[in-house]
């Protein structure tokens, strides 16, 4: 199975976005050294939570600053932008790391309201064709003429180099079946939501898929979000920031990560209290065998390629170790 890392450039309390995403690219430098297959860098907008708002951006930088391991985003957020950017975006990657480069794409906006409509200019976008939008992208990327009249006079520069892989993210049965009809990878959200993940949607992809340019066969790849300590007792403390995060998201608040000794302290209802022991199945929390051996698990029942680590954690040091430790555990 491969390892891989999600990453969103967590901004934690007292630390700034610049430095979010520094610790970015010293991520990905470690996740090279540990053998980690890709790096992936997701996009989030008009939060003071996460500082990766332009990914192509910092997967560029990463490439740049690391040798071997593959580079890309999880995901473009492909409803802001049009399918010639996009195309010309990424295989201009391509051309400058040939061999490395993931196109990963997800439907999903990225940000609230305010977002959507200021990366639109005040339009409200066009969130019903956006498979027919990725089908004109990976048409682009491949130089071939699409199906779309408006795009089929122009071309995606560079042309002839290589291809990158190409991921459509989701957590549905509707994503995996357009995953697999146009021939390429599929990214499961399972941090997402709980109980999203079911064998029949991954049996619906492998059913549906049919082989191209991009993937001669299916592949999966599942998305964890991950804290792990060399004791549970430590792997709690360090997830309960995290914890207390998600709590605040789902009430609508998108706030900076709690140190631990904050989170500690801070007061939740039983309700609350409860809801962090039952999202337990989506952030995985303990040393680094007994995570691995969940994951092992899930790989046996569902049947995926690869794990991708999503780590948030308030001290950067505690998050390298994560990766660090996982990566002894099961590399």
């Amino acid at each position: 199975m491969r390892l891989s890392v999600l990453d969103q450039a967590p901004i934690t309390k007292g630390n700034s976005p610049q430095g979010a995403i520094e610790k970015a690219v010293e991520l990905a430098q470690l996740a090279e050294q540990l053998g980690y297959h890709r790096v992936w860098l997701a996009e989030h907008h008009g939060s003071s939570s996460f500082a990766s708002s332009a990914p192509e951006i910092i997967a560029a930088y990463i490439a740049a600053k690391t040798n071997q391991i593959r580079i890309g985003t999880g995901g473009t957020m492909m409803m802001h932008y049009s399918p010639l950017k996009m195309a010309e975006i990424f295989k201009t990657l391509s051309a400058l790391a040939p061999g490395r480069v993931d196109y990963g794409v997800g439907r999903a906006p990225g940000g609230d309201q305010n977002a959507i409509y200021s990366l639109s200019e005040g339009k409200y976008p066009d969130v019903d064709h956006l498979y027919d939008k990725l089908e004109t992208a990976l048409d682009l990327i491949k130089d071939t003429v699409p199906g779309d009249s408006m795009y089929a006079r122009t071309l995606a520069t560079p042309e002839k180099v290589t291809l990158p892989e190409a991921w459509l993210l989701g957590s549905s049965g509707n994503s995996a079946i357009q995953a697999g009809e146009m021939g390429i990878g599929y990214s499961f959200a399972q941090f997402f939501m709980l109980g999203a993940m079911r064998k029949e949607v991954f049996d619906l992809y492998r059913e549906r898929f049919v082989p191209s340019a991009y993937l001669s066969e299916p592949d999966i790849s599942v998305a964890y979000l991950v804290t792990v300590g060399e004791t549970v007792e430590e792997a709690e403390f360090q997830a309960r920031p995290q914890d207390i995060a998600r709590i605040r998201l789902a009430q609508g608040r998108m706030e900076p990560i709690l140190t631990p000794e904050e989170a500690r302290d801070y007061s939740l209802s039983e309700e609350e209290e409860q809801a962090i022991l039952t999202n337990r199945e989506v952030h995985l929390v303990g040393t680094a065998k007994e995570v691995a051996d969940k994951i092992r698990r899930d790989k046996d029942t569902y049947g995926f390629q690869e794990a991708m680590i999503c780590s948030i954690t308030h001290d950067q040091s505690q998050r390298l170790k994560t990766y660090e430790l996982l990566a002894r555990e099961m590399l």
